[in-house]
């Protein structure tokens, strides 16, 4: 299965042509895609208006929505991120931490645009599509 991270999401919303967006766009029918709550969330935070957002909301549900955080993936995170901490990485942000924990742990391909999962492919395991 294929989780979209936010990142590519929201540049798919708003028509940005970036690569990510368009692997996105030819996946769309093709394969099951994966939304996780966490990342509903994230994106819907952007939205400006109520009328968009449920707009969005009901686009997104087309997909599986996934509940992304459990005390296992809670677990795996923080390993993960001591892991990384002693290569002398940082994560900047833990819900990337916990979106490449759950795809980890539940064996998934993650398709981003953010540099905080490069090393979470790189060091952990973490699956990633490319744009």
């Amino acid at each position: 299965m294929i989780l979209v991270d936010s990142s590519v999401w929201i540049d798919f919303l708003r028509g940005d042509q970036t690569p990510p967006a368009g692997r996105l766009k030819s996946l769309i029918g093709q394969v099951p895609l994966l939304v996780g709550d966490l990342i509903l969330c994230e994106v819907l935070q952007g939205v400006p208006t109520e009328r968009q957002a449920l707009e969005v909301e009901a686009a997104l549900r087309r997909f599986d929505i996934v509940a992304i955080v459990s005390d296992a993936v809670a677990v795996r995170a923080a390993a993960n991120f001591r892991a990384l901490r002693a290569r002398g990485i940082t994560v900047r942000k833990t819900i990337d931490l916990l979106i490449g924990s759950f795809c980890i742990l539940n064996d998934h391909v993650l398709l981003h645009r953010d540099r905080d999962f490069d090393p979470m492919a790189r060091h952990l395991g973490l699956r990633v599509l490319s744009g």
